[in-house]
């Protein structure tokens, strides 16, 4: 909903989708942090563990990854505003049944940053999805979602 609660900020008052002008509004430093889990099997967690992925390193090409599609949400995302983003980190941490991908952005601007947290973490996701795939076939992303925000007029959220 918008400030106003009445409805969705990305719909006019016929219903259509449009963007949202933010000129108005003020330049804050912004951030957001976003994360999603890749279940694998133990097999799948070993081979990256050990390097031994017939596409190499999995957690690099992730990262890589994930950075990239940060600074590219605009292109892949209707009605996002382009940002100069001005950091963007994306941390895998293996596990036992899988790796959590947790990626964060920053930004100096009129909106929000969270749009580019969580596309780095969906394709980072993907990206060792397609890094294992040969490996294991059944390999699945989970809980795409945003863990935290700051800055802007609604200010700090965490979940």
């Amino acid at each position: 909903m918008s400030e106003s609660g009445n409805r969705l900020s990305h719909l006019d008052e016929t219903g259509a989708a449009h963007m949202v002008d933010v000129g108005a509004k003020a330049e804050t430093h912004r951030e957001a942090t976003a994360e999603c889990f890749v279940r694998m099997a133990p097999e799948t967690v070993r081979a990256i563990r050990e390097a031994t992925l017939a596409k190499g390193d999995a957690l690099g090409v992730a990262r890589v990854a994930g950075i990239m599609a940060a600074k590219r949400t605009p292109e892949l995302i209707p009605l996002c505003h382009p940002l100069p983003v001005t950091g963007i980190e994306v941390e895998l941490e293996v596990r036992d049944d899988g790796v959590r991908v947790e990626a964060s952005a920053r930004v100096t601007a009129r909106t929000g940053v969270e749009m580019e947290a969580l596309t780095a973490a969906a394709v980072a996701g993907l990206t060792l999805i397609d890094m294992v795939k040969s490996a294991e076939k059944g390999v699945t992303i989970e809980r795409v979602r945003l863990l935290s925000k700051s800055g802007g007029q609604s200010g700090d959220w965490r979940r």
